[in-house]
């Protein structure tokens, strides 16, 4: 049994009591890294009480969201037994189950630094008041709230069908993850908007859950597009540029239809000099 994975799981919310129940009885079996869990279903929903198919159900679950990954197996008297572990880096991704902390105001008599004497009642002094000390260190910001302060992730979030929003903690991980395996923001939150939109005229069953959508990666087919999308435009802006190229050597009528703008880009693409341009009359 570890204490460190068992407080660790107990911290977080798992979305319903029935995987709150279940991953606190893995824990109970796991080493401090939080492999080596060695138990079948059937002992998990013996000790759990819960029914067959809701432990099958929720094991498959944790694989597929990277709670629980398999990691051998053993043999047992009915042929083998999966091996777990729990992936602390997942669970300490996942929302906390405690209150934020409320900043208080300033009070009207100073803070007492040590402890106090207590009322008194027919001569007896009351028992002494804890000290309130003004030295308190806070905690500092944990993951899941920093990540959450991060704006680009909120307003990619914040685009995302608001009916099927869900683990906000996991969705805001998958984000930060696909940032750093660089991922643009700006190409995050057009993906989530073309998904919105494909799915404007689905039945509410038929719309991804957030943390599942982030999970599976299914905003990277939007973000392949968006690439190809670039790379077409880039191709008929590169094709376009050059045939002003050639109709400024050419000194054609149509170099009248070139603009200010174009003849900019068409310098700094250095497809033309500052000559051609002056011969072709479109610079004094």
């Amino acid at each position: 049994m570890s204490w460190r994975v068992a407080n660790a799981c107990a911290e977080r919310k798992f979305g319903s009591a029935t995987r709150k129940q279940i991953i606190m009885f893995l824990a109970d079996k796991a080493s401090d890294d939080g492999s080596g869990i060695w138990c079948s279903k059937g002992t998990i929903q013996r000790h759990t009480e819960l029914g067959e198919t809701t432990v099958k159900r929720t094991i498959r679950d944790f694989l597929k969201e990277g709670i629980l990954v398999e990691t051998g197996a053993r043999g047992c008297k009915n042929g083998f037994t999966v091996v777990y572990r729990i992936d602390l880096a997942r669970i300490e991704a996942l929302e906390l189950t405690a209150e934020p902390e409320i900043e208080t105001g300033a009070t009207v008599d100073p803070v007492q630094t040590g402890p106090g004497t207590g009322a008194t009642v027919a001569g007896v002094p009351g028992p002494p008041r804890p000290p309130n000390h003004p030295k308190t260190i806070h905690k500092p910001p944990t993951h899941e709230r920093v990540v959450a302060e991060d704006e680009e992730a909120e307003k990619i979030l914040a685009a995302y069908p608001p009916d099927r929003l869900r683990g906000k903690a996991v969705c805001f991980a998958q984000i930060e993850d696909a940032v750093k395996e660089g991922i643009a923001p700006e190409d995050l939150l057009k993906a989530v908007q073309a998904y919105a939109t494909d799915s404007a005229g689905f039945t509410r069953s038929k719309v991804c859950f957030s943390d599942n959508w982030f999970q599976s990666k299914r905003w990277q087919a939007y973000v392949e597009r968006q690439a190809e999308d670039r790379e077409k435009a880039a191709a008929l802006q590169a094709d376009h540029l050059a045939r002003l190229a050639c109709w400024i050597n050419d000194r054609s009528p149509m170099c009248k239809h070139i603009t200010a703008p174009q003849v900019s880009e068409l310098l700094a693409s250095k497809l033309v000099t500052e000559t051609q341009i002056q011969s072709a009359g479109l610079r004094s």
